[in-house]
């Protein structure tokens, strides 16, 4: 047989991309939602930010169980139900009334949805498909769920100032409900299904069939990360790192610019630039991470993300350039820890347990984000700004900085879960 020009693995790439990038701007709706929610219905912004906590944890958390059930039930086919959840969900909430049915439809529906097509989906296509740039595609994977994020809200925020908030919903389901085309056309499970050797191997290796409970092998990998210290360092870093990304300043840039007299489309356009440069910086992270040390890197890179949190209560006095400045040298960093978070955690537990334990430490980071999300909330409404919020998430990332250095140097897999006696190769 005459080999492809092309492995099929970088198709896949593509349409996971795409899919993570819907998943994303679904997930980044609500930071445009606020203000206008509050004007419509009169509700706090502590109020309007629990749904919004609730969303960003059950991403976090269901992370693992999805990346059990990919193994399960196949990688497309969860896919694809997160895409109709995730669409479902955001049409219902276009009828709410009441904080409870937000909560509902934000808070349980779609983090359901956004929650099956998570950053472990990233991890998952990376370590199986590829062994050669896996930290390539995983830094490219995981720009897409940040850039998705960031990029497409000026674009919502604008047609919800010209038309009202819901139609910036109904924009945000049709592009979960298009990208159920590609997943369910071009997506596929293993290379192995197609005939395919990894990229970077030339034999081919046979999947494992996972006759477990998906649940049963998700806590069983909790289990074995919380007699790890890697685990815990990884997830407490993780931690912090979720509190400063997606729930402060994803959450609440935007309300915080608002707060200074900077109009909302314009706020919005500030973290489309964060998404911009975060698809460069995240994906040159995951080159570096196949190239340098990644616990150096983690160093870095909450170092200057804390350096940039203390700037930024002071980047408001300089108005749109200083937020500019903020924009770029935060983008760079925004989620370009990911890459070398997953590496770390393949050479703790192994590359084939890299998605699961990954999703366990994603469920810290989702913590974190939720936690951060209401308490910023809840310091804005006590005090009435948000400077006590950004100056303590920088403290945070320096002491993550400092944290990440105690993981071990070794390369080489020191927690391997036993396997099931029902796993068996196909």
């Amino acid at each position: 047989m005459r080999k492809p020009k092309i492995f099929y693995g970088w198709i896949v790439v593509a349409v996971t991309f795409f899919i993570l990038l819907a998943s994303a701007s679904t997930r980044s709706t609500p930071s445009i939602l606020i203000v206008p929610l509050q004007k419509e219905f009169g509700w706090s912004r502590a109020v309007i930010s629990a749904p919004i906590a609730v969303n960003i944890f059950l991403y976090g958390l269901l992370g693992p169980f999805a990346a059990a059930m990919y193994e399960r039930f196949g990688l497309r086919r969860m896919v694809c139900g997160a895409l109709l959840c995730m669409g479902l969900g955001v049409i219902l909430s276009t009828i709410i009334k009441e904080p409870w049915q937000m909560m509902i439809c934000w808070g349980g529906i779609v983090g359901a949805g956004t929650g099956t097509a998570a950053a472990v989906m990233g991890a998952t296509i990376a370590n199986r498909w590829f062994v050669r740039h896996s930290g390539l595609v995983m830094g490219i994977l995981t720009a897409s769920t940040a850039t998705g994020q960031l990029l497409f809200l000026p674009a919502l925020a604008s047609l919800g100032a010209d038309y009202g908030w819901r139609f910036s919903a109904y924009a945000v389901a049709g592009g979960s409900f298009l990208m159920l085309i590609p997943a369910a056309l071009l997506l596929r499970d293993y290379p192995s299904d197609m005939g395919l050797p990894r990229y970077g191997e030339t034999t081919v290796t046979p999947r494992i069939k996972q006759a477990v409970n998906p649940a049963k092998r998700a806590i069983a990998s909790l289990l074995t990360g919380l007699r790890s210290r890697d685990f815990w360092i990884l997830a407490g870093s993780f931690f912090i790192c979720g509190a400063t990304t997606n729930g402060l300043v994803g959450t609440h840039l935007v309300p915080a610019c608002i707060d200074h007299g900077i109009p909302e489309v314009r706020a919005a356009g500030l973290l489309a630039i964060m998404g911009f440069f975060d698809l460069i910086g995240t994906s040159g992270s995951g080159w570096l991470t196949d190239r340098l040390d990644s616990r150096k890197l983690l160093a870095w890179y909450y170092g200057l993300r804390g350096l940039s949190l203390f700037f930024l209560p002071y980047a408001f006095d300089i108005k749109f350039y200083g937020l500019s400045v903020f924009a770029v040298f935060y983008g760079l960093d925004w989620i370009a820890t990911v890459p070398p978070t997953v590496r770390l955690a393949a050479n703790a537990f192994g590359r084939e347990n890299a998605a699961i334990m990954f999703g366990w430490i994603f469920v810290a980071h989702q913590l974190g984000a939720g936690l951060a999300a209401w308490l910023a909330g809840l310091i804005r409404t006590v005090s009435g700004d948000y400077f006590n919020a950004f100056v303590s998430a920088g403290a945070l990332c320096l002491f993550a900085a400092v944290m990440v250095m105690f993981i071990p140097k070794a390369p080489q897999t020191r927690h391997r879960p036993e396997p099931h006696p029902t796993a068996e190769p196909i």
